[in-house]
């Protein structure tokens, strides 16, 4: 991680006014037959995700890293998983170019959301959790209404594959990023394109997030770095280098500990 207190480009061994905050490895949970893509915390924090290239969604219970529930059915690796904001839905986007919404307490299938013509990579819920966007090495990115399982938008998002989606906190701004190194801001409601954000160079990008308070956007390129932008000026703001990263699309995230903000 890098602190968010420099200007400019921030080293992982810039000066920081506070130290970063000391993990510390807690437990080592072991159960894909193949390599694990995705791993997400439950909003209540009673459970995490996993889903890898051996087509399986794991829930585990975090006392005791117990495996609870195993959600199989899909035909293809799973990239990406997602929780609904009271942690009962679990979506997945797979290979077998399919989104699927999961009843995570009965550990059963509820829909399959099928449109895309290519590997879906990329799956969220907006904050009301009435809406799931996915991205798809079909360059589009599709909108799903929950409840009936019906695709209500298809945004031609970009020019190669889709590699993030993501919500802002209220759900009225939703975020994608591609391989063509663009970050596009839409209007959910309206599938209208409000801002498109690219870098000179055009970096694929693997990975982009809004803050918590929505007022940034943490993007992560194939050039070993993070960047944060301001959507509304529409102008990077830092540069985070210190991982090396060419290859892989690792998602980053904020922390934020007592005055401290961190990104990683």
């Amino acid at each position: 991680g890098a602190s968010s207190s420099s200007s400019g480009v921030a080293p992982v061994s810039a000066a920081m006014s506070s130290s970063p905050p000391a993990y510390a490895l807690q437990r080592v949970i072991r159960g894909h037959a193949e390599s694990v893509a995705a791993v997400r915390f439950s909003p209540d924090g009673q459970h995490l995700a996993s889903a890898g290239a051996d087509k399986l969604i794991k829930i585990w219970e975090l006392e005791g890293g117990t495996c609870r529930t195993e959600l199989g059915g899909h035909e293809g690796g799973v990239s990406d998983i997602a929780w609904s904001a009271n942690s009962t839905v679990l979506a997945s986007a797979s290979d077998d170019k399919t989104v699927r919404l999961w009843d995570a307490q009965q550990g059963v299938l509820l829909s399959t959301l099928e449109g895309h013509a290519s590997y879906v990579f990329c799956v969220n819920f907006n904050p009301q959790s009435n809406l799931v966007a996915s991205g798809s090495f079909d360059e589009t990115v599709r909108l799903w209404d929950v409840s009936s399982g019906k695709c209500i938008r298809v945004l031609p998002a970009h020019s190669d594959p889709c590699s993030a989606v993501h919500f802002n906190r209220t759900g009225d701004l939703l975020v994608t990023s591609g391989y063509d190194g663009l970050c596009r801001l839409w209007d959910p409601s309206t599938g209208q394109c409000l801002k498109t954000l690219v870098e000179d160079q055009r970096t694929p990008v693997s990975h982009v997030r809004f803050s918590p308070n929505g007022r940034y956007l943490l993007v992560s390129t194939l050039d070993s770095s993070i960047r944060l932008w301001s959507h509304n000026s529409g102008k990077c703001l830092k540069t985070y280098r210190g991982h090396r990263n060419e290859r892989f699309c690792i998602s980053n995230g904020f922390s934020t500990m007592d005055s401290a903000s961190w990104v990683c």
